[in-house]
Order: C-alpha cells, then structure tokens, then sequence
C-alpha cells in the first residue's frame, strides 16, 4: 500500500483515457475490446481474440502497441510453420579472423513485447506449444540454451469462430493460459460507415507514444497494491465453483449448470479475476475492487474456460448467456457493499498519505 494511492489511481486511469483516445484516430468503436485488452496487459495476461475476417484485429493491435512504445511482431499461423520459424534457429557462422566456425542463434519473431499469433489454431500443436512456452515461461529453447524473453511480452491469438476445416484447435489446457477470450463483434451502420470514410481516405493516421516500457512494468506493479474486500473473494469463489457440475454431489450447483455445462472453470480462472478486476478498478481510478469490476472481467475470463454440453449446443446456449445466468443468480446486494469495513479504513489510510 506505500505505493498505492488516489494520485496514482488517477494517474493510470488518465493515462489509459489518452491511449483509448489515441487508438480512436485509427479504430473506430470497439470500445469494450480496448479496454479489455489494456486490463489483460496491466494483468500482465494474454488474450485470445475470436472473430471474423476484417474486424481490424491486426490493426488494433498496432494501434495499441505503438501507442504503448511496444515493438510488435505478427506471426501467421500456417499448417507448415515450424516452431523454429517462431523461436528462432542456430546457424553456422564463419569466422573470418580465426578461420572456425560456430553457431549463432538468430532471434525469431517472438522476440517482441506485443506478438500478434494470427490464427493460432491453424498450426499443428508442435509449433502452438513453442508459444504457449515463451507465453508462460517468459524464454526460449533452442538448442539446448535458453534464450529469455523481455519482461514486457504480451501475446494477442486469434480464431475465425466460423472456420474450422484445416484447423487443430487449441486444447482446454492450453486455452486455459489465455487470461482473457475478447469476442471481437460486427460495427453498427454508424460505425462501418465511418470505417469506410477512414480506410478510404488519402490520409494517413500517426499515433503518438503515450507511455514507456519502464511507466507500464511501474503500473503492472501498482496494480498489484489494490484492495480486495473479503466479501469479493468470496463472491469470486463462488462464482467459480458452481460452474464445476462435477462438484454438484459437494456443493450447491444451479440447476441450468448441471443442464448446460460438462466442465467448469479451474482455480485459475478465480485468481485472473480478482487479477484482471484489480486492473479494471484502476483504470477506472479507483483502489479498491468492487462486484461490477468482477462481473466486467467475469466474461473474457470465464468465456473459454465453462465446456458446454450437447443439451446447450442443441438449444443454442452460448457461454456468454450461462454466464449471464451465473452472475444473475449469484447477485451481489448493495448491503453487503455498505456494511463492508474495509473500504472506510481503506480511505482513511490513503488519505493521511
């Protein structure tokens, strides 16, 4: 909490004001999916993206990394790439002074802070577990050494949801490394038209850099800091587990859940949550968490982590409605929020800062 204060609440929150702003000059709309992108990078998270060819997945992404003064790669995913064409391979170098030669490893594409991965799922496994390592080890092997990756490195993959022929889709285990699963939607006519206008224009848009590496890896850290009241863990645990319809003989589990899901979210997906709210409660400039925080980051967390049954796939149940459902029947009453102690001496605390 030494750190932690309504200056540096405020100063996150007006810094992600001027980013969305800047992002606005080349994308228009989606603003939902900016800000989930920004509070899946402050939750030092990666994001899987699903959605149709020409939403400008590739453009926002840019967007958003020249904005951050982030270096960015883009890796298309192709039935053929080799994992060594992700990671990088050793070569053999002559040299000329002494007359041997000797290997050298040349980086690949993976060395970046943003990496876009188009179309993830259109690679076989063997090149999809080269990522998921750099993802979750921060490194990569080749061989035999280990090659670390920038402290900064945040991965964006995406999915055509209306393609699947020729594909190897990614495991629940693996997709369970993705903190967040952003559904990227059609514009509405005002907005499509406006796209027209802007991709048609002589014109060419220029974004500003608005913050450094060293200002980001600093509000990484201060996201950290932010208050959670017991009742919130509590609320997020519960929302949780009674996805799991294996628990049911354990616990209470809602009946549309034992109807609709065959397998619920892990203990992950609690701790991305409170994550991901903490970093929402500030880009909002507020330190301390509240149940519409954890309801706003409940979709892309739970999306790819609740496994629908055939009974919800015959009726047409997306995992959003279950979700809707979950957080419908697992309401929060404002009671609890004003007879919760934590957040007055929360205040005090910071204020006599």
């Amino acid at each position: 909490m030494s750190e932690l204060n309504l200056d540096a609440a405020t100063k996150i929150k007006d810094a992600c004001e001027k980013i969305k702003s800047e992002i606005r000059k080349a994308i228009v709309g989606q603003e939902r999916v900016i800000e989930e992108m920004l509070i899946c990078i402050f939750s030092k998270g990666h994001c899987l993206l699903e959605g149709v060819p020409g939403l400008g997945k590739t453009l926002m992404v840019r967007a958003l990394a020249q904005t951050l003064s982030l270096s960015f790669s883009r890796i298309q995913f192709t039935p053929d790439l080799m994992p060594s064409d992700i990671t990088g391979t050793d070569i053999m170098q002559d040299e000329r002074a002494s007359g041997t030669r000797r290997l050298q490893f040349i980086r690949g594409p993976v060395f970046a802070n943003v990496i876009l991965a188009d179309e993830i799922n259109r690679t076989p496994p063997k090149t999809q577990s080269a990522l998921l390592e750099a993802m979750q080890e921060l490194q990569v092997t080749a061989g035999g050494n280990k090659y670390p990756l920038e402290h900064l490195f945040f991965v964006l993959a995406t999915q055509n949801p209306i393609e699947q022929e020729g594909t190897y889709p990614l495991p629940e285990a693996q997709l369970d490394r993705f903190m967040f699963n952003i559904k990227i939607d059609y514009p509405t006519v005002d907005e499509e038209h406006r796209i027209m206008c802007l991709a048609t224009s002589p014109f060419e848009v220029r974004l500003d850099s608005l913050l450094s590496k060293d200002e980001i890896l600093r509000h990484q850290e201060i996201v950290k800091e932010v208050a959670v009241a017991d009742y919130i863990t509590r609320y997020v645990l519960k929302l949780v587990r009674q996805t799991r319809v294996h628990k049911a003989s354990e616990e209470e589990i809602p009946e549309f859940i034992k109807q609709w899901v065959n397998w619920g979210a892990g203990p992950r997906a609690s701790q991305y949550i409170i994550t991901t709210a903490k970093a929402r409660a500030i880009l909002q400039g507020r330190f301390y968490v509240t149940s519409e925080d954890v309801k706003y980051v409940a979709y892309p967390v739970l999306r790819h982590r609740i496994i629908k049954n055939f009974s919800a796939e015959a009726e047409g149940i997306t995992t959003d409605k279950i979700i809707d459902k979950l957080i419908e029947t697992t309401a929060l009453s404002e009671n609890e929020l004003l007879e919760d102690q934590r957040l007055p001496k929360i205040f005090a605390s910071v204020s006599r800062k």
